[in-house]
């Protein structure tokens, strides 16, 4: 399927299109500055170079499969987080639906599936999230929501669990097994919607999601 990665200049994004074409997948990489993904060339490769504030559906003409890794980032404000994490987001899913897209896969974050029990600065983050979130599961699509515990820059270990762990402290994923398991959704389409935490552990992703 060809796959649209909106957020591919991101850190989890930019690595899951780097997989994504390495395994000879056909990529639409939705970027705001096309000069960052200079350093990747293919011919599975289209770069779509659009404002995610703006009307960005003509990055979906084509595509079957969608990836949500965009995010405001941490330097901004809540404006920014509500336009890009939460409506940029909802759009993107309206989009699909239009675009009859087959698997929807929506890089969340822990805590977004209830804000209110979290006492953290990122709270307006997980509330955007969880909107969007919610969004998606009332869509039509077929979906995976991904929501990673805490991230961390370490290589990947292969080794996961979607159970999360009982302190703080160990709610932890390395990003590329993020890109990883994010390319395992890419090529393993589920038979139904799925949301789960993602955090490092024990297990590998085929005993993770065996009846993908």
């Amino acid at each position: 399927m060809k796959t649209l990665i909106i957020g591919a200049t991101g850190q989890i994004g930019k690595m899951t299109t780097e997989k994504m074409l390495a395994s000879g997948h056909d990529v639409v990489a939705l970027v705001r500055d096309k000069s960052k993904l200079t350093a990747l060339e293919s011919n599975h490769l289209t770069i779509v170079e659009q404002d995610l504030e703006n009307d960005f559906s003509r990055a979906f003409e084509g595509v079957e499969q969608v990836i949500f890794s965009a995010g405001s980032g941490g330097a901004t404000g809540a404006d920014k987080t509500l336009l890009i994490d939460l409506w940029a987001a909802v759009k993107a899913i309206n989009y699909a639906v239009d675009a009859k897209v087959k698997h929807f896969i929506m890089v969340s974050s822990i805590g977004a599936d209830a804000p209110d029990k979290i006492e953290s600065s990122i709270k307006p983050y997980l509330v955007a999230k969880h909107m969007a979130d919610q969004h998606l599961i009332n869509s039509e699509l077929n979906y995976s929501i991904v929501r990673p515990g805490t991230l961390l820059d370490d290589a990947a270990t292969g080794r996961l669990t979607t159970t999360r762990p009982a302190t703080r402290q160990d709610a932890v994923i390395n990003r590329e097994d993020v890109a990883n398991t994010l390319l395992y959704l890419a090529e393993h389409t589920p038979k139904k919607p799925q949301v789960f935490e993602l955090f490092n552990g024990d297990k590998s992703i085929d005993e993770l999601f065996p009846a993908n």
